[in-house]
């Protein structure tokens, strides 16, 4: 029986993907990158450090990386993502049906544990969520598995007793990488490759219909 629904949450509980990717092609081309657009789709599904080194490598070391990096923050300060705006609709139904049902949720993101923590609060959803892990918390990012092992670890699950809502081919192979099933939102823009994923779905009620797909034929196997 499945006890936990692991979520990443950039592009899972929100469209944070089309916000931060409009961002960061206006600080690339402000930057001198004059490659294709699609050519920073590779960025998704990066911590902070991974986003900024991947620009660099875009630019031809051409601006040096504390020069990226203070750019890019300075952008989304001055344009800061309005979560509740972009939420998903299909997500707080969900994320409650889950906890009616008994089920453990917890975050897994790439995204700084402080953004991690505000963006549940303001999309009205935190207490819903029994516990939040960022990849700067471990020893390697994502698609390394370090940051659902020690979800794991804290929840004191095992893979068999969690499934993942994922997005991102590194995101998905974290996931893989550690053993557990995973539910893939479907990408249509931006190109990433999710043959990984066990099942992809449209959004997550579909994600809800295969947990409860699960549940059914793990309570089968056991009787």
């Amino acid at each position: 029986m499945i006890r936990a629904v692991l979520f990443d949450m950039d592009g899972i509980l929100f469209d944070s993907e089309r916000a931060y990717m409009d961002g960061n092609i206006e600080v690339l081309h402000s930057l001198g990158y004059t490659g294709p657009d699609s050519g920073l789709y590779g960025v998704i599904g990066k911590n902070m450090d991974g986003l900024y080194r991947y620009f660099y490598d875009l630019l031809d070391h051409g601006v040096p990386l504390e020069e990226v990096k203070r750019a890019d923050d300075q952008y989304f300060v001055d344009h800061p993502v309005d979560f509740k705006k972009i939420l998903f609709p299909d997500i707080p139904g969900t994320v409650k049906k889950l906890k009616r049902d008994g089920k453990i949720l917890a975050v897994c993101s790439s995204s700084p544990k402080d953004v991690i923590d505000q963006c549940l609060k303001e999309i009205g959803l935190a207490q819903y969520f029994d516990y939040s892990i960022s990849s700067d918390q471990v020893d390697r990012p994502k698609p390394a598995p370090d940051v659902y092992v020690h979800a794991m670890r804290v929840l004191h699950l095992s893979p068999s007793e969690c499934i993942v809502y994922e997005d991102s081919c590194d995101g998905i192979a974290a996931a893989k990488n550690a053993g557990l099933r995973v539910i893939a939102r479907e990408d249509r823009r931006y190109g990433q490759d999710q043959s990984a994923a066990d099942w992809i779905v449209k959004d997550s009620t579909g994600m809800y219909e295969r947990v409860l797909l699960e549940d059914q034929d793990g309570r089968s196997v056991s009787d």
